[in-house]
């Protein structure tokens, strides 16, 4: 597996939906060597790491390279020593906007990369349909993301913010992602919630959290708030909707697929700080959590691994 971002010393809390892949990989019999690497947007790190994995192709040998986000499939290329799978996780092929939200120029070249590595790649899975409009080939497999329910689920609110040593009658709105990410839009997320004309709101920023700690930021929030210019199939959506928690979001990627059914979230129309505002005022004034469990179940990653192996079986049985 090659992958362009994994957990480090100083990041423990980066990409743990692909550790779990991983995880569950392994635990269904398939022998995983993982390949991490920074590329950074610099053809350097990029020759070092295709280096790297000439050396290990060399000395064994592997049935399939599953590269996670679309330039990390470039380590395959121009010739694919095994067949080749790549995921595609949103900001491969969505690219990279500014905080005008124009796409940059290493955004688009992101996106070329990536488009380049989909006419080669033998099987590509979006995680997203808004994705497929991205890529030129039209067989693709849609599997989301996938999440730990046995891990995310729901615990009393006190219990939550006692631990994490919160005020109990406050009103949380929990902000998950790097304040620094322009993608993420932390910016308007602290508007819209000055702007809501309730009593007693926070926004809670959950900026280089653990994993293991994610649950509690979750049954800890009163509500949670997604701002993001653009996303593949965001987690944080999923992590909340299993714990129960009410979601306020703008409408991108998945995210309207993935809150139809649940009563209690609202996807805004529109991006403005006063749309974002008056949502989270009612669902904060609903005060209540939602039906959101019932709706993942199908994206336990139990399952979604078990879809994954079911593309390598394919891909394997073409060649």
């Amino acid at each position: 597996m090659l992958t362009s971002e994994w957990p480090s010393t100083e990041h423990p809390e980066w990409v743990p939906f692909i550790v779990q892949e991983v995880k569950q990989l392994r635990e269904n019999s398939i022998d995983v060597d993982v390949l991490p690497f920074r590329g950074g947007m610099r053809p350097q790190n990029y020759l070092r790491a295709w280096m790297k994995l000439r050396t290990k192709l060399r000395k064994q040998r592997y049935d399939l390279i599953h590269a996670q986000f679309g330039q990390s499939g470039l380590l395959a290329l121009p010739t694919k020593p095994c067949p080749l799978v790549v995921t595609y996780r949103g900001s491969d092929l969505n690219g990279i906007v500014n905080k005008a939200g124009r796409q940059t120029t290493v955004g688009w070249l992101l996106r070329k990369v990536s488009q380049l590595v989909a006419l080669y790649a033998d099987s590509i899975i979006l995680v997203s349909p808004k994705l497929a409009q991205f890529v030129s080939r039209k067989d693709y497999y849609l599997i989301p993301g996938g999440l730990d329910m046995e891990f995310f689920q729901p615990i009393p609110q006190d219990e939550a913010r006692g631990t994490l040593g919160l005020t109990v009658n406050q009103r949380y709105v929990l902000f998950a992602g790097n304040r620094n990410n322009q993608i993420k839009r932390y910016g308007l997320a602290k508007t819209a919630v000055s702007l809501c004309n309730i009593e007693r709101i926070e926004l809670l920023v959950a900026e280089g959290v653990r994993p293991e700690r994610m649950p509690l930021y979750m049954n800890a929030a009163d509500a949670l708030l997604l701002t993001s210019s653009n996303e593949g199939s965001p987690n944080v959506i999923k992590e909340a909707l299993a714990c129960n928690l009410p979601v306020v979001a703008v409408d991108v990627g998945d995210v309207r697929e993935r809150l139809q059914d649940v009563d209690g979230c609202i996807i805004c129309e529109d991006n403005g700080p006063e749309t974002i505002a008056a949502a989270l005022h009612a669902v904060l004034q609903r005060g209540k959590r939602v039906n959101g469990r019932a709706t993942v179940q199908e994206l336990d990653i139990r399952l979604t691994t078990l879809r994954i192996i079911e593309v390598y079986q394919r891909t394997l049985s073409n060649q």
